[in-house]
């Protein structure tokens, strides 16, 4: 999709997506979709360079769910925002969520290092940017070079519209909304969509967005 960044599709009742970004002297995968696809993920990974470490947008299981077979596989180290940490490991339940779930075994996700003035530190090419809403700890991923944002569940799209995630699956959908504003300051070229195709230059439709959101939302 880009000179540094490729991104893995498959489906499980809608369409689940996973990104290798490519640096010079190995590889990043970003997010690890169903256990089904952790295989495949690495496989095609190591097509590009050596693995260097695994970069989670979030902790929800359709995004984690690889993970323990990549792991098995290669001992890399393994980051996500602290936020959502304890929210995987299975000692809270995800906010709106009645039953916590035990996803990885605590320990194996550590948290993105902070600068001090609270922003996250850049991972090689790739700037980590705390998005909450989606869950607690989301994180998208801007590759500068690329001018590529690795969106997670910041959006859904359709027909090369931004729309919101789901809401079933979404903690606080006002929070995740205004997060959603982080791509009229950065302008990407494309925002990478994790359940949906991706979206062109998303800052020329991020003010109607978040202006059908508040409006919508007045009205209730």
């Amino acid at each position: 999709m880009s000179p540094h960044i490729y991104k893995l599709e498959d489906w499980f009742l809608l369409k689940i997506s996973a990104w290798i970004v490519k640096v010079d002297d190995g590889v990043y995968i970003v997010d690890t979709g169903m256990p089904f696809m952790g295989k495949r993920i690495l496989k095609e990974a190591e097509k590009l360079g050596k693995l260097k470490g695994v970069l989670l947008t979030h902790g929800h299981s359709d995004h984690v769910g690889g993970l323990k077979k990549i792991v098995e596989l290669r001992k890399v180290p393994v980051y996500a925002h602290k936020n959502d940490i304890k929210h995987m490991e299975g000692k809270e339940p995800f906010p709106g969520r009645k039953k916590a779930e035990f996803l990885v075994q605590p320990g194996l996700v550590q948290p993105l290092e902070e600068l001090n003035d609270g922003t996250l530190k850049k991972i090689e090419d790739l700037t980590p940017i705390h998005t909450p809403g989606h869950s607690p700890g989301h994180v998208v991923y801007y590759h500068e070079k690329d001018r590529v944002l690795i969106g997670g569940d910041l959006f859904m799209s359709k027909k090369g519209q931004l729309k919101r995630p789901i809401a079933m699956f979404t903690a606080n959908m006002e929070e995740a909304v205004e997060s959603a504003g982080i791509v009229k300051e950065l302008k990407p070229k494309v925002v990478s969509i994790c359940h949906g195709c991706d979206v062109e230059e998303p800052h020329k439709q991020i003010d109607k967005y978040l202006y059908n959101f508040r409006l919508k939302n007045r009205h209730k």
